[in-house]
C-alpha cells in the first residue's frame, strides 16, 4: 500500500477512522534526520500488506496538526489506533524498531 500525504482535510479519513493501525511520520523537507528515516517509512509502506497504513504530515504544511500532537521534534514517528496514539518515537529509527511499533 502507497504511503498518504495526511493534511487537516483528509487526517479524520486517513488516521482517525482507520481500522487499521495507521504509522504517521511527522516530518519536514529542511530536516536531516527526517530524510534519512523517509525511504525506511516509505519501503515500509509499500510493504503493508493491506496489515497497517502508512502516511507522512509535512509540518510547515500542516502546522495545526503538529501542534495537536504535540510534535516538538521531528521526526516524530506515530502509531494510532482506534483514532488514538499508541506509541509515539522521536528521532532517526530502524525499520525493525519502526515495525515493532506496529506489533
Amino acid at each position: 500500500m502507497a504511503v498518504v500525504t495526511i493534511t487537516k482535510d483528509n487526517f479524520d479519513s486517513a488516521v482517525l477512522s482507520s481500522d487499521k493501525p495507521v504509522l504517521v511520520d511527522f516530518w519536514a523537507s529542511w530536516c536531516g534526520p527526517c530524510r534519512m528515516v523517509s525511504p525506511i517509512v516509505d519501503e515500509i509502506g509499500n510493504e503493508s500488506d493491506d496489515r497497517y497504513k502508512v502516511g507522512k504530515i509535512n509540518v510547515d504544511e500542516q502546522p495545526e496538526l503538529a501542534a495537536k500532537y504535540n510534535v516538538m521534534s521531528i521526526p516524530t514517528l506515530m502509531v494510532f489506533r482506534n483514532g488514538q496514539p499508541s506509541q509515539t518515537s522521536v528521532g532517526v529509527r530502524s525499520k525493525q524498531d519502526i515495525l515493532t511499533m506496529l506489533d
